[in-house]
């Protein structure tokens, strides 16, 4: 029988497999770098994008706050001029406010009874004065509390003073002021006692 060697063969079948393999894996480890190049570049400009984008938002933010700002300004402005109209208008509305009280006053006092000093804090007036009689500064009083204008007179002192007369007197009293609703003023004031 004819001896064949397959060894050799054999041999040369392995040494080709190994290229085969070894070409495969060449094509791999490249075609991997390839994936990893291409996904690195891909993620890249992900990343790149999004930072423009993050950018493109934070100069918008910016320009937005700094519009809000501007806002926060003029409606601070705005609420300036608002309380000044308001006062203005207080300030028009209550001008004759100063003449009725004094008005009052005049309806109000009796015969016989002088203020020598008048002091106003808020809606509240101090009162210094002299009267011929104790009778007199009680009918003054008694007007006070009768008027559309005043309220709660309170005579905080009382001291003989011949000024006036034997029977005179020098009086300290406070009273309120009534902060007339707008239809009261226009009616005009109550009519006094005498």
């Amino acid at each position: 029988m004819a001896k064949i060697n397959l060894l050799p063969w054999r041999e040369a079948f392995r040494t080709e497999k190994k290229k085969e393999f070894l070409s495969l894996m060449v094509v791999v480890l490249v075609m991997a770098v390839l994936v990893a190049f291409g996904w690195d570049r891909v993620v890249n400009n992900q990343i790149e994008s999004q930072n423009s984008r993050n950018q493109l938002l934070k100069t918008e933010i910016a320009k937005l706050d700094k519009q809000v700002a501007e806002i926060k300004g003029l409606k601070k402005r705005r609420q300036d001029l608002l309380d000044r109209i308001q006062v203005i208008q207080e300030l028009q509305g209550n001008r004759p406010e100063i003449v009725k009280i004094y008005d009052e006053f005049v309806r109000a006092v009796p015969d016989g009874v002088y203020f020598t000093k008048m002091i106003r804090k808020g809606n509240q007036i101090s009162l210094v004065g002299f009267a011929e009689s104790n009778n007199r500064v009680s009918s003054l009083m008694r007007r006070l509390d009768a008027s559309y204008k005043f309220t709660e007179p309170n005579l905080t002192k009382v001291q003989d003073n011949d000024a006036l007369g034997e029977d005179g007197s020098q009086f300290e009293m406070r009273v309120k002021i009534i902060k007339a609703p707008v239809d009261a003023v226009s009616t005009g004031p109550a009519e006094g006692g005498a």
